[in-house]
């Protein structure tokens, strides 16, 4: 079962990890972080991450770590 852990703090909310999720099992929390922006949030209770890294790969402010 794959997995992925956004840092919430280093997060800009520009939702491209959330276009390229192809399960879409990412969205935009409602929280503020620190500096004011809405961080992505993994969502997956049913374990259907495939740990495919496009999200990693996509996300500019290297936010994104991926467990396989």
């Amino acid at each position: 079962m794959a997995r992925i852990v956004i840092d919430g703090e280093r997060c800009k909310s520009c939702s491209l990890c959330v276009e390229a999720c192809p399960r879409k099992l990412i969205v935009i929390s409602d929280t503020l972080n620190s500096k004011g922006y809405r961080p992505a949030k993994f969502v997956d209770e049913d374990g259907k991450c495939i740990g495919c890294a496009f999200c990693a790969i996509s996300c500019p402010d290297i936010a994104i770590e991926v467990y396989r």
